[in-house]
């Protein structure tokens, strides 16, 4: 076989192998998930639909929900909160999961259908390699035209065991996390930013059109159901008031001590985060919003 074949060869399948194979070394980060309590599921959140597709383990402290045929479901928190620390350990269905959408995210859509926030972590199906994939998205003050996607590749299988997906909102920046690591920050610096109250979702759906192409890669029922796990549930924030579009935390100032989640721990990322996001965006990273020029004639203010 000439040299160059076989180097042809080597180069494909390289192109096969997933990333979670490579040999990773993770960067040492402070563990935020440490920080918060647990909270029983099935006392946070409420059935938000498929309710048959819904179940609660281990005394209500856990939750699987799952995608077939007839449906998809998903769980919504009881409160609105107005910033805070959001986490969840997940396990993802294994095998084929083209077209499957998992998400774990904030929204008031409900409440303000024309001018809605929204913090999106979306776990996609990947229609090659069997992989998944990790995107974010934030959409502010009714920008619902012009989400802020960024999506990574994993350093893991994320279907053979638990690991937690974080966001710290607060007035300073939004921060999204994998095992603790950061890998982005979205900074306030514009009235592009989430700013009213939102409840907590978890969500699995079929998303072939919207995920894989126009539907190129639709959900295959024949794996079907779908199941995701979600356990270790964090949600500590200001809880808001349902009468008003603001909480009284809004008004805590971080020497207060009536907001935490405003205090100095999580107001800025520490040099050993920002070195740890950097290295999940330069090895994980394969696309951002603020690289596409095709979709943005100008790019968003934030992404200079």
């Amino acid at each position: 076989m000439a040299l160059w074949h076989l180097l042809i060869i080597l180069c494909l399948l390289a192109t096969l192998v997933s990333p979670h194979s490579r040999p990773f070394t993770t960067p040492t980060v402070t563990r935020f998930t440490d920080s918060f309590p647990h909270v029983k599921v099935d006392s946070t959140f409420s059935k938000a639909f498929g309710d048959s597709n819904i179940q609660f383990l281990n005394n209500g402290s856990m939750a699987t929900i799952a995608l077939d045929k007839i449906s998809g479901s998903g769980l919504v928190s009881k409160s609105r909160y107005y910033y805070g620390f959001f986490s969840a350990a997940i396990k993802l269905p294994a095998g084929l999961s083209s077209g499957v959408v998992v998400a774990f995210y904030l929204s008031n859509a409900d409440k303000f259908p024309h001018n809605h926030d929204e913090i999106d972590i979306e776990l996609l199906g990947h229609d090659k390699r069997n992989d998944w994939v990790f995107q974010t998205n934030i959409y502010a003050n009714g920008s619902v035209n012009t989400g802020r996607e960024e999506k990574f590749y994993f350093w893991f299988d994320p279907t053979q065991q638990y690991h937690y997906y974080s966001i710290l909102w607060n007035s300073y920046h939004t921060v999204f996390m994998v095992d603790n690591i950061p890998v982005r920050e979205f900074k306030h610096r514009s009235t592009f930013y989430p700013s009213k109250a939102m409840s907590v979702y978890c969500t699995i759906w079929d998303g072939s059109e919207w995920a894989t192409h126009g539907g190129k890669y639709p959900v295959n029922y024949k794996y079907a159901p779908f199941n995701v796990t979600f356990s270790e549930m964090e949600l500590s924030g200001c809880i808001s008031d349902p009468t008003t579009q603001v909480s009284s935390c809004s008004k805590a100032t971080p020497s207060s001590g009536l907001d935490p989640l405003n205090g100095p721990d999580f107001t800025k990322l520490s040099q050993q985060q920002i070195t740890a996001m950097d290295w999940a965006r330069r090895k994980l990273m394969f696309y951002s919003y603020c690289n596409d020029n095709t979709r943005f004639k100008v790019l968003p203010p934030e992404c200079n």
